[in-house]
């Protein structure tokens, strides 16, 4: 990345909470300018008071951007290039669960995801090449494990998940003849408010399944307590502060011991029994 006398500029998408929040902080405390970014800055409170209690305040200023809306990308980038003159790094972090299967979806929902969590990234990455390319930065991406490994219940999610990591691994190696370094990290279970932004009231899902109704039931059991021991948000985040500080980043993180040997085990099973095996039993 490049190096001058001013703080290099990271923007970071979702920083309202969880994750984005602490990698904001974080960020910040390494000594970048931070451009934390959201759809609805009257959700800033947590981030600015967590900067201000870890002293880097000056250093985390907050943006609107929607991802799904490329006029809010142009807008909030051309500020960025106004006020600091650069944009050294950019962390994809926004997105939003969803909980179903196809049967009792729409194709619509299928697509309102892909929106937010595929093409929000998409159109993040396009606009901010330019810049990154300038700054020989760095592009990283927040996916997820379940970018690796496809999850009962989660199809639409994962499927956005897959997209961004087929997309990222393919652009890796042509950002890197321009002098961009491309990142993926690949969180598991996280202890934040991202679990909230699924919007599901259990009890109604349960009650409208009908023959999914078991399988949904145990999923959830299962899922509820594998969120018990989740990582915190700030744990999540410190292998996107290693991807924007370290000399040569990996391209692939994954962001705990649990992350890493979950996603292995899909390296390993070529005939794909192994991974079905294993979340088959987390629908009974």
């Amino acid at each position: 990345m490049s190096t001058t006398g001013t703080p290099q500029t990271v923007l970071i998408t979702g920083t309202s909470s969880g994750i984005g929040l602490a990698a904001a902080v974080r960020a910040a405390q390494a000594g970048r300018q931070v451009v934390a970014t959201m759809r609805d800055t009257a959700k800033a409170g947590p981030l600015r008071r967590a900067a201000a209690e870890a002293g880097v305040e000056d250093l985390v200023q907050v943006k609107r951007l929607d991802v799904v809306d490329a006029g809010s990308i142009a807008a909030c980038l051309e500020e960025v290039l106004t006020e600091y003159g650069r944009l050294d790094a950019v962390v994809n972090n926004a997105g939003a669960g969803r909980v179903g299967t196809i049967e009792q979806g729409t194709v619509e929902d299928v697509r309102s995801t892909m929106e937010v969590n595929f093409f929000g990234v998409v159109q993040v990455t396009r606009a901010a090449m330019p810049h990154l390319r300038a700054a020989r930065g760095r592009l990283i991406t927040v996916t997820s494990v379940g970018g690796v490994i496809g999850q009962p219940f989660n199809e639409a999610y994962c499927a956005a998940k897959f997209a961004v990591e087929g997309f990222m691994e393919s652009l890796a190696p042509v950002a890197a003849t321009v002098g961009v370094a491309v990142t993926v990290v690949e969180p598991g279970a996280v202890a934040s408010e991202f679990v909230d932004t699924i919007g599901v009231d259990v009890p109604a899902m349960l009650s409208a399944a009908g023959p999914y109704a078991p399988a949904l039931r145990t999923y959830i059991e299962r899922t509820v307590a594998s969120f018990a021991q989740a990582q915190t948000p700030a744990e999540a985040a410190a292998p996107i502060i290693e991807a924007l500080t370290a000399e040569k980043p990996a391209f692939r993180v994954q962001t705990s011991d649990w992350a890493r040997d979950f996603t292995g085990r899909k390296l390993s099973d070529l005939d794909g029994s192994a991974v079905q095996a294993m979340t088959a039993a987390w629908v009974g």
